[in-house]
């Protein structure tokens, strides 16, 4: 679509970038930031790393930018933490709108202007957000993943403009977790809360959805999302810190409109197979099954092979609790009653799991099965958050 230009460089941009051990990234980051075609920026950075490298390397890297304030840059001492750390960023930040972008990150050169004037269309405005492009390690973009990507979470041509349900735009993580541009005094009321860990990027965009005006999605790439090992939910998946527990704990109890409630369902059928995932790959079987009978709808009421797949899963987890159940009542005679409960819940888990297979409404040529398995098998191991 075609966007106006500002007629003058009038607002601030507070573009706040929280950094930790990531020298070797950062730079890129903020050599996105400072090419931008929109000049009046501020880059805000908190710094959580271990170590003095980020700071002796923008030192002398950006000088310049330094000394005229450009870059505002704070070493945490001791770390605050993700969502301190991006709150005091938030603190910090000194313009009328306030882009977030982490340190391996970027954005497109254009991406503040394009973002900015979007409230020269809508004054109401109090969110606004683009498309990602993906990227691998090296900063090599993948446009067939990055178009895969943009569709996984309904960034799509038809969607754009203004959102009709802004708080929906942020349930179903329509809204990125970085790469937006929102009111400054919002984002400052809204806030990072620390006690939602990991997924305190998703809580947040939540959070500011609902209680934005209006959401403007620009069926733009307006940044670049680059795949890393080190990144928080690369590194927690699969664990019991995983993201997409925080996310659902959160989804669940969060309290909605009527008009909203078919967006917490489209949610939950996004995470909860996810969390059950989790829940076997931790041994946690009872819980796994609880959360899998009670969310049959994100199964498509059994027609997916994803739910056979976590129901083995499962059993599995079952039959190793069994085992070191017995094991706990033979090394230990003060935790046999522990290790009875442990052995009726694991059987219980496995009775259920082997009942609903049996029954499984599975049909059709068994290739047909294997590829939608192995198609459920990769969009669960694919953590969003």
């Amino acid at each position: 679509m075609s966007i106006p230009v500002p007629s003058a460089e009038s607002a601030q941009v507070s573009i706040c970038v929280p950094t930790c051990n990531r020298p070797e990234l950062i730079t890129e980051c903020i050599d996105s930031c400072l090419a931008q075609t929109y000049g009046n920026v501020e880059i805000v950075i908190g710094d959580d790393s271990s170590d003095a490298r980020t700071e002796q390397l923008l030192a002398s890297r950006y000088q310049e930018a330094l000394n005229e304030r450009r870059i505002r840059y704070v070493r945490n001492e001791p770390p605050l933490g993700q969502a301190r750390n991006v709150a005091s960023l938030f603190g910090r930040a000194r313009g009328d709108k306030i882009l977030l972008i982490h340190d391996d990150d970027l954005l497109t050169t254009d991406a503040v202007e394009k973002l900015l004037s979007l409230w020269t269309l809508h004054p109401r405005l109090d969110a606004a957000f683009g498309a990602q492009y993906e990227a691998d390690h090296s900063g090599a973009i993948d446009l067939d993943a990055s178009a895969r990507l943009n569709a996984a979470f309904r960034r799509t041509k038809d969607a754009e403009g203004l959102q009709p349900l802004p708080g929906r735009t942020g349930l179903i993580q329509m809204f990125p977790n970085n790469g937006w541009m929102a009111d400054a005094r919002l984002v400052k009321r809204i806030g990072y809360g620390e006690q939602y860990g990991a997924c305190c990027d998703f809580v947040f965009g939540t959070e500011l959805c609902l209680a934005a005006r209006e959401v403007f999605y620009l069926h733009d790439y307006v940044s670049v999302y680059r795949k890393t090992a080190s990144s928080i939910s690369h590194s927690t998946r699969g664990t019991a810190a995983a993201a997409t527990l925080a996310a659902y704990a959160f989804v669940k109890k969060l309290k909605l409109p009527p008009q909203l409630e078919p967006s917490r369902r489209v949610a939950l059928r996004r995470l909860a197979p996810i969390v059950v995932s989790v829940h076997a790959r931790n041994r946690q079987a009872r819980l796994g099954l609880k959360i899998a009978l009670g969310h049959l709808f994100a199964y498509r009421y059994g027609l997916s092979a994803r739910l056979y797949y976590h129901l083995l899963m499962l059993s599995r987890a079952a039959a190793s609790a069994r085992e070191r159940a017995a094991g706990m009542a033979v090394a230990s005679p003060e935790a046999s009653a522990t290790a009875v409960t442990a052995v009726t819940a694991a059987t219980a888990v496995t009775t259920v799991a082997a009942s609903v297979t049996a029954t499984a409404p599975l049909s059709g040529e068994a290739g047909a099965i294997v590829k939608d398995l192995v198609a459920e098998w990769a969009a669960d191991t694919t953590d969003s958050l």
